[in-house]
C-alpha cells in the first residue's frame, strides 16, 4: 500500500517538476524577447533622437530653424509610433506566452484528473471486492451454524 501511494506521489511529483521546467522555459524565453524587443526600440528611439540632436546642434538663425522644427515633430512621432509597435508586440508575445503556459497547467490538471480517477475506481473495485468476499464469508458462516 505504502509502495504504491510512494509510487504515484513520485510520478506526480515528476510530472510537477516537468511542467515547472516547461513554463519556466517558456518564461524565460519570453522574458528574453521582450527584453531584446525593447532595448532594439530604445536603441533606435535614441539613434534617431541623437541624429536630430546632432542637426539641432548646427542651428545658428531662424531659418535653419523652420527647416529643424518638422524634423524634430517627426522625430518624436516616429518614436510614439516605435513605442506604441513595441507594447503592442511585447503584449501579443505575453499573451501567446501565457497561453502555452495555460496549456501546460491543463494538461497537468487533466492528468492528474485522470489518475485521481483511476486510483479512485482502484480502491472502489478493492473495497467492492473485499465487501463480497466478507458477503460471502457471512453467508458461508451462517450456513454452517
Amino acid at each position: 500500500m505504502y509502495t504504491q501511494f510512494n509510487e504515484q506521489f513520485a510520478a506526480a511529483t515528476r510530472q510537477f517538476a516537468d511542467a515547472a521546467a516547461q513554463i519556466n522555459r517558456l518564461a524565460v524565453e519570453n522574458t528574453e524577447a521582450l527584453f531584446g524587443l525593447q532595448l532594439a526600440a530604445i536603441q533606435d528611439r535614441a539613434n534617431a533622437t541623437f541624429a536630430f540632436i546632432g542637426e539641432a546642434a548646427e542651428v545658428r538663425d531662424a531659418e535653419a530653424l523652420k527647416t529643424v522644427w518638422p524634423k524634430g515633430v517627426q522625430v518624436a512621432r516616429d518614436n510614439v509610433e516605435r513605442g506604441v509597435a513595441v507594447s503592442q508586440e511585447v503584449m501579443g508575445r505575453t499573451t501567446k506566452a501565457n497561453e502555452q503556459i495555460a496549456e501546460i497547467a491543463k494538461g497537468q490538471l487533466e492528468s492528474a484528473a485522470k489518475s485521481a480517477q483511476a486510483s479512485a475506481e482502484q480502491v472502489g473495485q478493492a473495497v467492492n471486492e473485499k465487501a463480497q468476499s466478507f458477503a460471502q464469508q457471512a453467508a458461508k458462516a451462517s450456513k454452517a451454524k
